[in-house]
């Protein structure tokens, strides 16, 4: 999420005509295309965010600025030449990684929580291994875990709550 995402398309010098076609998962279809004869360009139905990389002179190359859940679907570039139609699939997974908050809940038991994280995060303890864990889905797609510890051992002063994710691994500790 935020970054920006460059997908490559076959280049080819004698494109006759190139597409790229949108199909994203929150929205309609979107078309980008590029005509030799002409060197012209149309776009239908594309946010400002999606555009050629450096014009359709240069690359075929398709970027989408500022990633956001909305952009996930499948890209498809089409390539048509002399020697044949050429095409290349993408299919974008946004990963949008979770806010990592602990505190003490009113009982005295550690509580962390991985909130609006995609996919799920996995949240777990070094110290102790008995908790619960609970998901709620999000409309956007993210979910938020929370995990809490229930029956501390009195000899650990410090609890550390770990979180993994594929956009990043975090751990963060507590004295309750």
């Amino acid at each position: 999420v935020g970054d920006s995402s460059v997908l490559s398309c076959p280049l080819n010098p004698n494109i006759t005509l190139l597409t790229w076609k949108v199909s994203p998962k929150v929205g309609g279809p979107c078309n980008l295309g590029y005509r030799a004869d002409t060197n012209t360009t149309d776009r239908t139905n594309c946010s400002d965010s999606i555009n050629w990389k450096f014009g359709p002179d240069l690359s075929p190359d398709l970027e989408i600025q500022q990633v956001g859940i909305a952009q996930e679907g499948n890209y498809i570039c089409e390539v048509v030449t002399p020697e044949g139609n050429f095409h290349r699939t993408y299919h974008l997974t946004v990963l949008v990684p979770p806010r990592l908050s602990l505190h003490c809940d009113e009982h005295g038991n550690p509580v962390c929580q991985a909130a609006a994280g995609k996919p799920p995060a996995q949240v777990s303890w070094l110290q102790e291994s008995n908790s619960s864990l609970e998901e709620e889905s999000h409309d956007n797609g993210t979910v938020t875990v929370l995990s809490r510890l229930s029956a501390c051992n009195a000899n650990v002063t410090d609890i550390t709550c770990v979180v993994f994710h594929p956009a990043g691994n975090w751990s963060e500790s507590i004295a309750c």
